[in-house]
C-alpha cells in the first residue's frame, strides 16, 4: 500500500478511536484491511472497549484482530494491513504475531508501553517466528494529541493542547 492509503486508512482509525473518547474509552482505533485496500477490503474496525466490556483485553487492535478473524475465516491474517492510532503493547503485539499479520501501521509513539519500538519490540523480535512489516507514526501528531485532549480532560485540565 502506498504512503496515500497508509493515511487514509489510520483516518479512518482515529474517527474511531474519537468515537471510542465519546463513550469513555481511552481514544484508540483500529482498522484491518486486506490486500486490496479497497473500502470493501476492509475487514474490522473497531475502537476501544475496556470500559464498556469491563474487560481488560478489549483493546481496539485485539479486537479488530477477532473481527478479521471471523470475516475471513481464518486464523491467520497475513495478507491484511492493521491500522492503529497508538503503538501496540505486548498484549496487542503478541496477538498481532500469532495471527500473522501481514503489516502493522500506527500513529502515535507509546513511550510507556510501546512494543514496536518504543519500550521494546515484540513485532520485530529476531526470535519469533513471525515478523510483520511495521511502520509507525503515521499522523503520529494527529493521533496523539487525540491521546492528549482526552487525559487533559479526564484530568480536569483547563488547557488543552
Amino acid at each position: 500500500m502506498s504512503v496515500a492509503d497508509d493515511v487514509r486508512w489510520m483516518r479512518e482509525a482515529l474517527s474511531l478511536a474519537r468515537e471510542a473518547a465519546l463513550a469513555g474509552e481511552v481514544p484508540v482505533g483500529a482498522v484491518v484491511v486486506s490486500a486490496g485496500g479497497a473500502p470493501d477490503d476492509v475487514v474490522a474496525r473497531v475502537g476501544n472497549r475496556m470500559v464498556r466490556d469491563k474487560d481488560a483485553t478489549a483493546h481496539a487492535e485485539l479486537l479488530a484482530l477477532r473481527q478479521a478473524i471471523r470475516v475471513l475465516g481464518d486464523a491467520r491474517v497475513e495478507r491484511c494491513t492493521l491500522y492503529v492510532t497508538l503503538e501496540p503493547c505486548a498484549m496487542c503485539a503478541g496477538a498481532m504475531v500469532l495471527s500473522r499479520v501481514g503489516r502493522v501501521v500506527f500513529g502515535a509513539w507509546d513511550d510507556k508501553a510501546g512494543m514496536a519500538g518504543s519500550v521494546g519490540d515484540v513485532l520485530r523480535h529476531p526470535r519469533l517466528n513471525h515478523r510483520p512489516e511495521v511502520s509507525g507514526g503515521v499522523l503520529a501528531d494527529e493521533c496523539g494529541a487525540v491521546l492528549s485532549r482526552f487525559f487533559a480532560e479526564r484530568r480536569g485540565a483547563t488547557r488543552l493542547p
